[in-house]
């Protein structure tokens, strides 16, 4: 899923939001003061190895989770 992480330019809120098209990135806003200035973060991923059950998170994040989606 294409699950991506924002920053607030305005008030500085980190949230992550569910974008189901690119096209819409532009519709992205901030749900905390509902302004447009927001800037995509490079996020984390999983991988899952082949033949095992655990997942490997790459890189940190310290943003929370919001399953909103645009």
């Amino acid at each position: 899923m294409p699950i991506f992480e924002f920053v607030c330019s305005e008030c500085g809120q980190p949230f992550e939001l569910l974008v189901l098209y690119t096209s819409r990135m532009a519709e992205v806003t901030c749900p905390a003061c509902h302004s447009k200035e927001v800037t995509k973060k490079i996020s984390t991923f999983a991988s899952k190895s082949s033949g095992g059950s655990s997942f490997s998170f790459e890189g940190s994040s310290s943003s929370s989770c919001d399953t909103g989606s645009v």
